[in-house]
């Protein structure tokens, strides 16, 4: 009953913050609204045959009796499945820490494989500005083959092979702001002389990534990983480290309030009164017999409730994931410099046993990093 209350208020909160993030959004962001499995119910046929109007009801064009676009919730799907591998934790480091008080401060750049020619991916990415009429497309043509990921890192040991890291970051083409922090424990880490002396490093960690900058999606990502790792030194004054490991990533993916006609004002087409309650004006008088209840559903004037129907929110999504992770590290007195290559172990469908993501193919990611130790 209480939600049927909000479900005026809830409809014009994701009107204007649509119309907002539309203005601001760019090429690479979600553009949710348009992830409906009968499209014909928000785009209005011209006289030649085509669409126009995209984003304006039309109850016309198969949206059934409730007036309702229908949200595709595989496609959705598959796409948190795209940015989730994107915006994971790249774990791009080798197992031995920065010891106790030392200090790194790094960028790091990563481009993740994306793809580009789906349906879900054109889509559900909002596309560029058409410069000779300034409007967006309805459809993303030529998304990012790679999504170039941008952080600030900066990491921090302690005592006893413990190390953390915070990370800020971008993703390019996007309004993403990404935020996370990485910790990890060096288990065997240091010994250069006897048994233990041939022995590699090992080390375990985790990370997490939150997305903040789109009302449409909310975005977390959450890795496991362990590697291992073998200190090379070269002169007297250099060391190059090669590495290699294993993650196992979680994404969960939530959208907000999705207004799948953004374009057509619900509470204008139902001449909106107010809600089924007692004291609204036109409010229809219970029966006896229990008729025309308080249901706090739309009371209109003149006009039809159907449009708020179409304020939706995506089933939640929640996917694991498993990496492989090959790496070096090149360290010259203060300075340090990676190259990393992480891809997935088994594709999003036999990792998940998910049938919603067969076809789907498996990601890379290549990493690259450039820092200061003290």
């Amino acid at each position: 009953m209480r939600a049927r209350c909000l479900l005026a208020s809830a409809s014009i909160a994701a009107a204007l913050i649509a119309s907002q993030s539309e203005a601001n959004a760019e090429p690479m962001d979600p553009a949710l609204e348009r992830l409906v499995l009968n499209p014909g119910c928000h785009m209005l046929p011209n006289a030649t045959g085509g669409v126009s109007d995209f984003g304006v009801w039309n109850p016309d064009g198969g949206a059934g009796s409730d007036g309702r676009c229908r949200p595709d919730n595989v496609a959705f799907k598959r796409l948190v499945n795209q940015y989730g591998a994107a915006l994971a934790p790249t774990a791009m480091h080798n197992a031995r820490t920065t010891g106790y008080g030392g200090f790194e401060l790094a960028l790091e750049g990563s481009f993740t494989s994306l793809d580009d020619g789906s349906d879900y991916l054109q889509d559900g990415t909002r596309g560029s500005i058409d410069p000779s009429s300034n409007q967006r497309s309805i459809r993303n043509n030529s998304p990012d083959k790679l999504a170039q990921v941008y952080y600030l890192k900066a990491r921090k040991g302690f005592p006893f092979g413990l190390e953390v890291t915070g990370v800020i970051g971008t993703m390019s083409h996007t309004s993403f702001t990404i935020i996370g922090s990485d910790i990890r424990m060096a288990l065997l880490e240091g010994f250069r002389q006897g048994a233990l002396g041939v022995m590699p490093d090992l080390a375990v960690g985790a990370g997490i990534r939150t997305v903040t900058g789109t009302p449409q999606l909310q975005l977390t990502t959450v890795g496991l990983d362990v590697q291992a790792s073998k200190p090379l030194p070269i002169a007297d004054s250099s060391i190059i480290t090669p590495y290699v490991g294993y993650q196992y990533l979680w994404v969960f993916g939530d959208s907000g309030l999705i207004d799948t006609t953004p374009n057509t004002d619900p509470v204008g087409m139902c001449g909106y009164q107010g809600s089924n309650i007692p004291g609204t004006p036109g409010t229809p008088v219970p029966t006896p017999s229990g008729d025309k209840p308080y249901d706090g559903q739309p009371v209109c004037d003149g006009g039809t409730p159907l449009d708020f129907n179409n304020t939706i929110v995506f089933e939640q999504v929640r996917l694991q994931r498993q990496r492989i992770i090959v790496g070096a590290n090149y360290r010259f007195e203060m300075l340090s410099a990676g190259l990393q290559y992480l891809t997935d172990l088994a594709s999003p469908a036999s990792a998940n046993d998910d049938s919603d993501l067969e076809g789907v193919p498996t990601q890379y990611t290549i990493s690259i990093h450039l820092g200061a130790m003290f």
